[in-house]
């Protein structure tokens, strides 16, 4: 009986709260390496809550972006394969059909976002960005773009430029590789396992230091006076 009460609170905690997540690939590296889990809270979402420039988040592929990282491998033995699906039903390990994808949020809906400037930096908004979390020797991007992030949508990079196919590789696709809003499964928090490289994903300073468009944008329409026949 205790077994199944804690197996329903670990689904409910999956569904509604926070879930972990394996890490296959090393798009994400130095910060999070192959082999790592990450938790995922996905409780804010649900209120309302949006990524933000800085976020490590875990979107739904929205199309071809993981391409052979799913493959599937060669079938378990038996009880190996039991105790897998249990392993994967309570977010411990993640399931074969699952086709999450996780990056950093570069820019956010108004934004745009360019590379490079003159010393080869990404620039939000004009702001160019300090990014001590790019896995060494990799340069901000050797692809160049020019986005206008369109409302309701992120554009994303994984921390391993050079190893990571994220918005840069869809910018000729719809919405120019942006990812929707509401793809996103949640944002990780924390480093979970190993406990060697245990540590919280926060929010870069260099982000803090990005002018927000959109809301100037807004404010400065608040600011216009009104038409006089609607006085």
């Amino acid at each position: 009986m205790l077994v199944v009460v804690a197996l329903c609170i670990a689904l409910i905690l999956k569904t509604f709260l926070i879930q972990a997540f394996f890490i296959p690939s090393g798009s994400m590296e130095q910060t999070i390496r192959i082999g790592d889990r990450v938790l995922v809270d996905k409780l804010t979402p649900w209120f309302g809550s949006e990524a933000k420039r800085g976020d490590v988040v875990v979107f739904k592929d929205p199309g071809g972006w993981l391409g052979g990282e799913n493959a599937r491998p060669a079938p378990d033995p038996v009880g190996v394969k039991q105790i897998k699906q249990t392993l994967t039903f309570i977010g411990l390990l993640p399931s074969a059909d699952e086709q999450d994808v996780i990056k950093r949020v570069i820019g956010v809906g108004g934004d745009t976002v360019k590379c490079c400037d003159a010393r080869g930096r990404v620039t939000v908004n004009g702001s160019p960005l300090d990014e001590p979390y790019i896995s060494p020797g990799n340069a901000p991007s050797e692809i160049p773009f020019d986005v206008q992030v369109p409302e309701g949508r992120i554009f994303v990079m994984g921390d391993h430029r050079s190893n990571s196919a994220d918005s840069r590789y869809h910018l000729d696709e719809a919405f120019q590789g942006t990812v929707s809003e509401g793809d996103v499964v949640g944002q990780a928090v924390v480093i979970a396992w190993p406990f060697g490289h245990w540590r919280r994903l926060e929010q870069p300073a260099t982000f803090r230091m990005v002018p927000d468009q959109a809301r100037r944008a807004r404010r400065a329409s608040r600011r216009r006076p009104r038409d006089a026949s609607f006085a």
